[in-house]
C-alpha cells in the first residue's frame, strides 16, 4: 500500500517558487516585461523543453542562466510556471481565448499533459467559442499535429458544412496537413469536383508567380503545380467526376495527373466495366452544400470577415484584423425572428448593454446597415435622452452587390445616440444621431417602411442615400474581449 500525499508537496513547490531560495535561472517574457526567476533541476525534470534549453545556454557570471521567451506573455507563463511547481492551473474569471493560448503555450513547451488536459477543457465546455471562432482554430491548430482531438472536433463539423471552410476568403492559407486531413475523410459532403476546383486553387495561390491565364502555362508550370499538389492528388475521387466536368475543369490540368491514371479516366468514360490499373477510390457522402443555421452561436446577417471589420472600427486600427486575430467576439443578445420585432423588445433585452453592435438587413436589398455603441442603452429614462461619446460610429457592411464597406464616425459627440422615454420605446428601437434609426408605428419593424437613414450630420459621411425602408432582420451583439 502506498500513500499518495500530493496536496503538502505542491504547497511546499509553490511556497519555494514564491520565496525564489536559491534560484539559478531567470526567464524573461514578452518584451521582457517581467522576469520570472527559477530553478534549473526543476524546470529540466518537469520538462524536456527545459531540459534542451538549459543545456545549451551558459551562466552568466553569477551563475544564473537566462531565457528568453518574447513570444509568452507574462500572465501566460505565471500559470505555467505554478504548473510547473505545483502541478496547479488556475482558470477562474480568465476568458476562453486565455485557455486557447495557455493550450498553445503548453504545447510549445511540451507539457503533454497540460496540452490534453486544455485540449479537452476546451471541446468539453467551450465549443460554442470554438464554433464562433472556427476558421482562426482551424489554421492555428496545424501548424503543428499535437492536437488531434481539437482537429477531430473541427473536421467533424466540416465534412458537414465544408463551406465554412472553403467558402472563406482565407481557405488558400491553410497548412497542407489540413487540407490533406479533409481529403481523408470519406463523409467530406462536398461533390467532388467543387473539391477539385478547390485544390486547385490553393495549389496555385502557393504559387503566385504562376501565369494568371492558363494558356500561358508552360510545361515546368504545370510541372510546379504537380510537385505543390503531389500529397493532395491521390485523394480525389477522379472515378466519381461526371463526364462532362472530367472534360470541363480536369482535362487543362492533365498534365498534373500521371499518364496512367488520365488513361484510365478517358476509358473509364467510355467503357466503365472495363477494369482499370489506377487505384478507384470510394463515393464520399451524400451533398450537403448548405451551411448550418448557427442560430445561437453566431449570425444570419453577418460573417467573421465583418466581424473583423467592426472589430477593426472599435479600435481605429488603420487595417482590418485578419480572421485569425480577431480580438473581439460578438455575443448574440436580441435577434428579431428569434425575439419579435416590437421596438419595446429592443430596450427590454438591450437595457445595461454597453458596448453593442447592431445590424439590421434592410428588405429588398443586399444591404447591412448598423452602428456601435460603446456606452449603456438605458430603457429607465423618462425623457428621451442624448448620449454623448466619440466613439460610437455608424456603417454599411459589404455584401452581395454592395462592393465596399462604409464606416461613418460620429462628428457631433454630443448626440452620438438617443435613449428613448418609456413612453417613445413603443415606437423607436437603437437611434444613433438623427442619422440611423429603427421606427415602426406597427409595432414591427419588417412591416412598415419606418425605419431610416437620414445624412444629418450626427455623423461624418453619409452610408447610404436618405430613405426610409423595412428590415428582414436584425440582431444586437455584446462584444467582449476574446
Amino acid at each position: 500500500m502506498s500513500l499518495k500525499l500530493f496536496d503538502k508537496l505542491s504547497q511546499n513547490l509553490i511556497e519555494l517558487l514564491d520565496d525564489k531560495d536559491d534560484y539559478d535561472v531567470i526567464i524573461e517574457v514578452k518584451n521582457k516585461e517581467k522576469s520570472f526567476m527559477a530553478h534549473s533541476n526543476i524546470l529540466k525534470y518537469r520538462s524536456s523543453y527545459f531540459r534542451k534549453e538549459l543545456e545549451n545556454i551558459q551562466p552568466n557570471k553569477n551563475n544564473i542562466k537566462i531565457i528568453i521567451k518574447s513570444s509568452i506573455s507574462a500572465q501566460i507563463f505565471d500559470v505555467i510556471l505554478k504548473y510547473i511547481y505545483g502541478g496547479i492551473v488556475n482558470l477562474k474569471n480568465v476568458e476562453t481565448r486565455f485557455i486557447y493560448d495557455l493550450m498553445l503555450i503548453a504545447n510549445e513547451l511540451e507539457f503533454e499533459e497540460l496540452t490534453t488536459k486544455l485540449e479537452t477543457l476546451l471541446i468539453e465546455t467551450k465549443a460554442s467559442w470554438l464554433k464562433a471562432h472556427f476558421s482562426f482554430i482551424y489554421h492555428s491548430i496545424f501548424i503543428n499535429n499535437n492536437f488531434k482531438n481539437l482537429e477531430k472536433f473541427c473536421n467533424d463539423i466540416i465534412v458537414k458544412y465544408p463551406n465554412l471552410i472553403f467558402e472563406n476568403s482565407d481557405y488558400t492559407s491553410l497548412p497542407e496537413s489540413a487540407l490533406i486531413s479533409l481529403l481523408k475523410r470519406d463523409d467530406l459532403q462536398i461533390e467532388e469536383i467543387k473539391i477539385w476546383d478547390y485544390i486547385i486553387k490553393w495549389g496555385i495561390s502557393q504559387n503566385p508567380t504562376l501565369p494568371k491565364n492558363l494558356v500561358e502555362w508552360n510545361k515546368e508550370n504545370f510541372l510546379t503545380l504537380k510537385i505543390t499538389l503531389q500529397q493532395c492528388l491521390p485523394y480525389i475521387r477522379y472515378f466519381h467526376i461526371p463526364g462532362n466536368d472530367i472534360l470541363d475543369k480536369i482535362q487543362p490540368f492533365k498534365k498534373i495527373l500521371d499518364k496512367q491514371l488520365w488513361k484510365d479516366l478517358m476509358q473509364y468514360l467510355i467503357s466503365p466495366d472495363r477494369p482499370v490499373n489506377s487505384i478507384i477510390l470510394p463515393a464520399r457522402s451524400v451533398l450537403i452544400p448548405e451551411l448550418p443555421v448557427r442560430e445561437k452561436e453566431f449570425s444570419t446577417i453577418i460573417t467573421n470577415e465583418h466581424v473583423a471589420e467592426i472589430s477593426s472600427w472599435i479600435d481605429r486600427k488603420p487595417d482590418i484584423y485578419s480572421l485569425a486575430n480577431i480580438p473581439y467576439e460578438f455575443q448574440l443578445i436580441l435577434r428579431g425572428s428569434l425575439n419579435g420585432f416590437a421596438p419595446q423588445t429592443f430596450w427590454d433585452t438591450c437595457h445595461g448593454y454597453s458596448r453593442t453592435v447592431v445590424v439590421m438587413k434592410v428588405k429588398g436589398t443586399d444591404e447591412i446597415f448598423g452602428g456601435y455603441n460603446p456606452l449603456a442603452w438605458d430603457a429607465n429614462v423618462n425623457v428621451n435622452t442624448w448620449i454623448e461619446t466619440n466613439d460610437s460610429f455608424i456603417f454599411s457592411l459589404k455584401n452581395g452587390n454592395i462592393e465596399n464597406s462604409i464606416l461613418s464616425r460620429v462628428k457631433e459627440s454630443e448626440c452620438a445616440f438617443l435613449n428613448m422615454s418609456k413612453d417613445s420605446q413603443k415606437l423607436f428601437g437603437p437611434y444613433f444621431g438623427e442619422d440611423l434609426l429603427m421606427y415602426s408605428s406597427s409595432s414591427n419593424f419588417t412591416l412598415d417602411q419606418f425605419c431610416k437613414y437620414r445624412n444629418w450630420g450626427c455623423y461624418e459621411k453619409p452610408i447610404t442615400t436618405d430613405r426610409s425602408f423595412s428590415i428582414v432582420d436584425y440582431e444586437v451583439f455584446k462584444v467582449i474581449r476574446a
